[in-house]
Formats: C-alpha cells, structure tokens, sequence
C-alpha cells in the first residue's frame, strides 16, 4: 500500500498488537462462546466480557449495557428498527449516513413515520432554537445525531442537541462510529438513550465488529432471531440483555482483535488523540497550499474531525481518484453514503474527495500526497 488517506472508511494500518493476536488467536482459542463450559468456550466467553467492559471505559458509560453486532449498520437497525413506532416524527441531522437514511427510508413506507431533517445553515452550524421550534410543531419521537460528519468532518453539539430532546420525552441515537474514543463525550450521560459504535474505525480494530450501547431500561423489540446459548427452551427470544439481540455465534476472532485494540488505545489514548490532531492540521495545511483545490464545509479543526472533502478545479472527484490511485494513494470520492450531507453541502451528486487522517498516517503519506497534488495543480 502506499499513502493511506481513508482513515473514515476504516483505520489502516492496525496497531501490531491486533495483527499479532489475531493471526494467533484461532490456533489457540477456537471455542464457541456461551455453547460450553470447556476451556476454550469459557475463554471466548471472558474475552467477550471484558472486551464489552473495555467499551464502558471507552465511552465512559459503566451504567449502560453493551450490545455487539457484526456492524455498525447492522447495529443501527436493531435500535431503528426496535424502537419506531407507525407515524412517529423522527429527526435526523443533515450528515447521516445510509445505515440511518435507508433504515428510515424502509420505515417511511411500512410503518408511515414522517421524517425530518433539523434545521442547519453552513455558516452558522446548527440552529438550537430553530430546532426547538420545529420540535414544537411536530413533537419528536426519535432523534438521530450523527457525533461527526463522515463527508466534511463537522462535530454536533451533541450536548445541546439531546438536552433539547429530552424536554420533549424524545428517544436519542447518537452514531459514534467515525468518533468513539476519538473525540471524548459521556455516552453515559442519562441523555444519551442509544449509541452506535464501529470496532474498526477510531477504536483500531478489525472488520467485522461493532454494536450498539444502551440504557438498562431500554428494550427496543428484536428484529434478528435465533439460538443465543442460554433458555434455549423458550422460543421467544430471552428477556435479558445482551442475549436478547446476539443471536447465533458470536464473531469471536474480530472481538479478540478490538479486545486487542481497545488495550492499546486505553494505553494509549492521549497520543492518539494528539497525534490525529496534529496529522489533521498538517492535512488541512497540505490542501490550502494548493489554489486548484477548494475544501467543501466547515475548516476549523477544533469544531471537526480528520476528515476534509474537496474539490478540484476542472477535474470530477472520481477523475481525481483515478489520478491518485496512479500515485497509490488511497482516498474515497462520490457520495460516501451519505447523500443528505452532499445535499448539504451543495455537492450532489458528484459528491468530492474526501482525504481522512489516523493515527498512524506517516510523513512518508503526506510526502507522497504533496507530490501528486503537485502533479495535478501543473496539469490543471
């Protein structure tokens, strides 16, 4: 691989510790989880365990349960789906991704819910008391917060948003997938009903985990059925959380793998942070040097994320994607799958080229990125 600039489709490369492990880890336990009471079972049983534990310290949310699912999308459906209610008036913000957008979409035509998109403007961020004053017209059944925009970057006020919620009874989501970890919030705040996290994003680990984290008391209705290894006798899926929505075998090689992971980031974390950070402002300085390139929404690093979407005088994004991938330098173009934020942001539907940092993005990347925006800028 050469320059890795899509860090928010998935992080790359993965700590060493994840590739040790993993590339071990069927040689030595291969047991099925909660199916046995032998070695290998009770040990993929424990990894499970003190991997969702992992995840409270994370988010920091010990006073909420851990559900895993093989993604973050397919996560996002168990609480859509488990929670709305025929004609419900869900709210949502201009930057979901299809896990959310389609989700809805479905449930519009079965179920008859009316959605909504919360008032924005893209200079001035989110309007709180223009949102206020939508939720009193149509009262809010659900809201769905993307934590941060996998298309420009932009962090919501997450804060303010689901406070608001709240004095309305309204059931919150917050998608966390392009943030858990990496930008430091309370999922444990009692305004915070649900939260959606991918294992191989901002939590370094690999494809193939995520899940979903939530109130005690909340008990949205399985969509997904099957055997669960504990009251086996019942043909109704069992009262308890989180057997209650982990059917079938659990994915055990990609848990120990973010078990893994998430070791190294609870060791690691203020780096990690910092890092990004500094790799994120080297990006945006990297961009502005070049005048054929204009960056699409907001630009300020202390409001966004590592993730900058452009666009390039006279060539389309997937133009510039092929060009890049001569360089062998990765980076994502089009919609991202996320077509309301490009609607947004004025670039539907040819959408941008989005550039997305991580921790380990190397001066070695950005030395290469530099001469192929180079190479681009002459031949424009």
């Amino acid at each position: 691989m050469g320059a890795y600039f899509d860090n928010a489709a998935t992080t790359y490369p993965k700590p060493k510790a994840v590739y040790d492990y993993m590339d071990i880890f069927y040689r030595e336990n291969g047991g099925n989880a909660g199916r046995g009471q032998y070695k290998l079972a009770a040990t993929a049983s424990r990894i499970i365990s003190e991997t969702r534990k992992m995840i409270q310290t994370v988010l920091q949310c010990e006073n909420k349960e851990v559900i895993f699912a093989p993604s973050a999308t397919l996560a996002m459906n168990m609480v859509l789906q488990g929670i709305i209610a025929p004609g419900m008036h869900i709210y949502i913000s201009p930057f979901e991704h299809n896990a959310v957008t389609r989700t809805l979409y479905a449930l519009e035509k079965s179920k008859n819910i009316i959605v909504h998109v919360i008032p924005f403007g893209i200079q001035g961020g989110y309007d709180i008391d223009a949102v206020r004053a939508e939720f009193k017209k149509n009262a809010p059944g659900v809201l769905v917060i993307s934590h941060a925009s996998n298309v420009c970057g932009l962090i919501a006020p997450v804060e303010e948003l689901t406070s608001l919620a709240k004095e309305f009874d309204c059931i919150t989501v917050l998608d966390i997938a392009q943030t858990a970890g990496l930008v430091p919030i309370n999922i444990g705040s009692n305004n915070i009903d649900y939260a959606v996290f991918a294992g191989h994003k901002t939590l370094y680990g690999p494809i193939g985990i995520g899940g979903l984290v939530k109130k005690p008391e909340s008990n949205p209705t399985p969509i997904l059925f099957g055997g669960t290894g504990v009251e086996s006798a019942l043909q109704d899926m069992p009262h308890e959380a989180p057997s209650r929505y982990e059917m079938g075998s659990q994915n055990i090689h990609a848990i120990s793998g973010l078990h893994t992971a998430l070791t190294w980031f609870l060791e690691n974390a203020e780096d990690i942070r910092r890092i990004e950070d500094g790799n994120h402002k080297r990006l945006l300085s990297t961009l502005r040097a070049h005048s054929n390139i204009t960056i699409v929404g907001p630009q300020e690093r202390s409001n966004c994320i590592g993730v900058v979407s452009c666009l390039f005088d006279d060539y389309s994004s997937d133009n510039i994607g092929d060009v890049l991938d001569r360089y062998e330098i990765a980076v994502r173009t089009g919609l991202h799958c996320a077509p309301v934020a490009h609607k947004t942001l004025g670039t539907f539907p040819a959408g941008t080229v989005r550039f997305s940092v991580g921790y380990f993005t190397s001066e070695e990347d950005f030395y290469e990125l530099e001469k192929a925006l180079g190479f681009i800028e002459e031949n424009s």
